[in-house]
């Protein structure tokens, strides 16, 4: 007997806040990888560290939320508090294996694609190892060609959201890409979803495990923390919320000498048409 599924017992409020975490998230983590590009490489960790959490925690959130609004008519839905605490740790390792490769080697076309992978994949196994903990009064089966399609548009999604973590540009620029990134992730989800039937037992037995309401609704309070603090860090690092700055030490940087600078792409250092009389650091004609 199929069981009927709803993904939306609470209308579009489930899948806006969902969306909105995605979002956060992944506007944090992209800002944060953005500044360890512009660090020495001693701090470089640090913020890639608290970028990986940050995106992590913000997809893990997201999906969660998403499943508060998923329901079984026919069986009462529980959680395994293993699997699901499990889920949230595979998706902040996966996703910073993705962010370190590349904010050490940059956005290059070898990284993307391994970091973009690795990401991607950590983002469907997070959602998938989330759905394994879920106990009900069935089994869960799911069509293939539709769980290829999510995995697909998490892979395609990381590789475009790290991509946008290694231009290396304003505020402005990181809150687009989150804004798509977090579309991505939470079709990703939803597609997910799209593959999954319920095939019900003959009994109706309570499935063993908590309550949507009792398990998640604690577990979320450590992530939206980490979230808010991160977001301070943020919002307190003028760095971070400008940019780069005109001229960039590039010590450490593939490429690049030591001491060197490289000019923002906005920036004309001055030139010989500049040294007009009266210009400091002009030259008179009698010293030409």
């Amino acid at each position: 007997m199929q069981g009927t599924v709803d993904g939306f017992s609470y209308g579009l409020v489930t899948p806006l806040v969902a969306y909105l975490m995605a979002c956060l998230g992944g506007a944090l983590g992209l800002r944060c990888t953005t500044r360890s590009m512009l660090v020495a490489r001693s701090w470089r960790p640090g913020w890639l560290a608290l970028g990986s959490a940050a995106i992590g925690s913000g997809i893990w959130t997201m999906h969660f939320i998403a499943m508060m609004g998923f329901s079984v008519e026919e069986s009462p839905v529980r959680y395994d508090k293993a699997l699901t605490l499990a889920s949230l740790g595979v998706a902040i390792v996966m996703v910073g294996i993705g962010i370190f490769i590349v904010g050490y080697r940059g956005a290059t076309g070898t990284a993307l694609f391994t970091g973009g992978t690795i990401t991607g994949l950590g983002v469907a196994t997070m959602h998938y190892l989330g759905m394994a903990g879920m106990r009900l009064n069935g089994k869960l089966e799911y069509n293939t060609l539709t769980v290829s399609a999510s995995v697909v548009i998490a892979v395609v999604a990381a590789t475009a959201a790290l991509w946008a973590a290694g231009q290396v540009r304003g505020f402005l620029w990181s809150v687009g890409a989150s804004l798509v990134m977090g579309l991505a992730v939470t079709g990703m989800h939803y597609t997910g979803m799209a593959a999954l039937s319920v095939h019900l037992h003959g009994t109706s037995s309570t499935p063993a495990g908590d309550s949507p309401a009792a398990l998640l609704a604690p577990m979320m309070i450590g992530p939206l923390v980490f979230l808010g603090l991160a977001g301070v860090v943020v919002m307190f690092d003028p760095l971070m919320v400008m940019g780069r700055p005109d001229w960039t030490p590039t010590e450490n940087r593939p490429g690049v000498p030591a001491r060197a600078t490289v000019p923002h792409p906005g920036h004309r250092p001055p030139s010989h048409l500049d040294r007009r009389p009266g210009h400091r650091g002009s030259r008179t004609p009698q010293n030409w």
